[in-house]
């Protein structure tokens, strides 16, 4: 009994020498009113001004050099989010102005609130095909109020500090929505580029109505749409070739003329667009499928609707959220989700302020509601345009929308000349390179398992629904998560004495944290161990350096397999224990044998000898 004691002590944990700790009431309780006052000060520091109004850090450091870099970037971006927002409003199936409305105010608002000098907020093609699973009989008032409340949302999620919970989404699961995405919205163009009418809502169903109609295909529109893809690829690749890159030994007309071969190639589906709209517009009026009237003129600022008409039925606020369904939270996990992204691609080894970018994604899209703008977020597309001609600041958002602004006011009569099959050309040109294909091999060589999410992503988003495809490869995640965390691996090893004569002990390692989704598993795994190499006599030590924390449940689990040893006569002992788990295992177990150094395991191992030689004795 006293060695059993004696082993025993070895695990008591030592009592705190410094006794209680008191607290000095009069010192450290704060009053209300100074807990407020600190808030506020803090709130209106300068350092939260800076943090959270991002221009009024580079404002004051503005020049004629970034004036230059912003002006060239703004009229570049300008010239490719016209055509695009044309073109991603038919995705959308709403009419064309609808994406130019969409295209200026998310300009506007980042330049004051954006924290990436090279993000450009509008619509994109995802947005826009979500906007379309969600728009009811494509009705606008869904998509301007879909924006609303998406803004509404976003901005609540950044004062509730929830952006980490984007980190829930991984990269294959991002690769594999992007590119069914890709995929799903370039097929829904193909019937623009055949020159055909029909109506689809999946990628089966798309090519399944193509080869139905195919008999019916205009010649003249697919010819111009397989034209304008050729000369699309052709001036994206311009802006490659060595001949467009500015040397520093190169005179003034030579910069000239090679910065003018790069706008050309980042200006291609402006170009594109004109010479198609220039064609069609000197043709017979029926060669082409046109575009047709677009609502001319600049939108009304005014409020979302809260309600809406449907064959003469009044459609109130509560109907249309209900309407809507999961729109109201997919769209806006989709919209950060794309922001967040792309800011971290181009940030430059930068830290981002995921927060700051909500807020402004979200106040984004509160105010673009305001000019009936459907959903948007930041467009990779535009962003890198705007990288790659030399932005300086977010200020090359006011010259982008500008640019809109004024295509609204005075250029919408010549937009019905343009035809669909170029802004179905357009589309499938800036969709094509989204598919992720040259992902899937590093993900193989990096973790094979994010395989199944990749691919379970892609699956689904492409044959069932985009937001079930993201639920789905979250789901698959959290399940490869959630099973390393209650299956975790256990290495067990035996450990010889100095002589080599015979096993010391026996060491279980478990390689990652205590809670209770794996105690069953490790005590399972502590139990095989102590009965197969241990043989039911030798020494088990469990290494616990792995052990962050400790819950009930798992402490209730220790304690049975502390009971299931005792029951052999076998020792079980405990090492490099944290205190945080020593306490727990210790407020339930009171007996348990814990070593805080390798003379205490050998000390333990000593009286573990004398005790079954006792108990040898006693059997005899």
């Amino acid at each position: 009994m006293k060695e059993e004691k004696k082993l025993a002590s070895l695990g008591k944990a030592e009592e705190g020498k410094s006794g209680k700790l008191t607290m000095n009431q009069n010192s450290n309780t704060r009053s209300v009113s100074d807990i407020v006052q600190a808030r506020a000060r803090k709130f209106f520091s300068k350092k939260t001004l800076h943090q959270r109004l991002p221009i009024t850090q580079w404002l004051p450091k503005y020049n004629l050099e970034s004036l230059e870099g912003d002006m060239v970037a703004g009229l570049t971006v300008g010239l490719t989010v016209i055509p695009q927002g044309i073109a991603y409003a038919l995705v959308a199936g709403l009419t064309p102005n609808y994406g130019l409305y969409s295209a200026f105010m998310g300009c506007f608002v980042y330049m004051f609130l954006g924290s990436c000098k090279d993000i450009t907020i509008g619509p994109t093609a995802i947005m826009s095909i979500m906007t379309h699973e969600y728009s009811v009989d494509k009705n606008p008032d869904y998509a301007i109020l879909l924006c609303f409340l998406s803004g509404i949302i976003i901005f609540a999620a950044a004062v509730c500090n929830l952006g980490f919970l984007i980190t829930f989404i991984s990269k294959p699961v991002i690769a594999g929505f992007t590119s069914a995405a890709a995929i799903s919205i370039a097929s829904s163009q193909l019937k623009g580029l055949f020159g055909l009418s029909y109506q689809s809502e999946s990628v089966i169903e798309a090519f399944s109505k193509l080869f139905e109609n195919i008999g019916d295909t205009r010649w003249q529109d697919l010819t111009l749409g397989l034209c304008s893809i050729v000369v699309l690829l052709l001036m994206r690749k311009l802006k490659d070739l060595k001949i467009t890159k500015v040397q520093p030994d190169d005179s003034t007309y030579v910069r000239i003329g090679r910065k003018m071969l790069f706008l050309i190639s980042v200006g291609r589906n402006a170009i594109v667009v004109i010479v198609a709209g220039i064609i069609a517009f000197a043709a017979k009026s029926d060669t082409f499928t046109l575009t047709g009237d677009i609502e001319a003129g600049l939108p009304a600022f005014k409020a979302p609707p809260f309600s809406t008409w449907d064959n003469g039925t009044e459609i109130y606020f509560s109907e249309m959220v209900s309407n809507v369904g999961a729109g109201i939270i997919i769209i806006p996990l989709i919209s950060i989700l794309e922001s967040i992204a792309i800011a971290s691609a181009f940030a430059g080894g930068k830290t981002i302020d995921a927060t700051q970018e909500m807020y402004a994604l979200g106040m984004c899209n509160i105010l673009g509601a305001f000019v009936q703008s459907i959903p948007v977020t930041g467009s990779f597309s535009r962003t890198a345009v705007n990288s790659t001609s030399g932005v300086k600041t977010p200020a090359g958002g006011i010259v982008t929308g500008l640019l809109v602004v004024l295509a609204l006011a005075f250029l919408t009569p010549y937009f019905k000349y343009i035809p669909k099959a170029t802004l179905s050309a357009v589309i499938i040109c800036a969709v094509i390179f989204m598919v992720e294909y040259e992902t899937v091999r590093p993900i193989w060589k990096a973790r094979q398992l994010d395989q199944i999410p990749l691919w379970g992503t892609f699956l689904t988003c492409l044959f069932w629904k985009l937001e079930f495809g993201i639920l789905v490869g979250v789901g698959i995640n959290l399940a490869i998560l959630l099973y390393g965390v209650a299956r975790p691996k256990v290495n067990v090893s035996t450990v010889l004495r100095k002589d080599e004569s015979g096993p010391h002990y026996v060491l279980v390692e478990p390689r990652s944290g205590l809670f209770f989704p794996s105690v069953d598993h490790i005590r399972g795994q502590v139990t095989k161990a102590g009965v197969g190499p241990a043989e039911s006599s030798v020494m088990v030590v469990v290494d616990c350096k792995h052990f962050t924390g400790i819950d009930y449940t798992a402490t209730k689990g220790m304690k049975s397999l502390c009971q299931d040893f005792e029951r052999r006569h076998q020792p079980l002992v405990f090492t490099n224990v944290t205190p945080g788990v020593e306490r727990g295992l210790c407020s339930l177990i009171d007996d348990i044998v814990i070593a805080r150094s390798s003379d205490q395991i050998d000390a333990a191992y000593k009286i573990c000898q004398h005790l079954q030689l006792l108990n040898s004795i006693s059997k005899e």
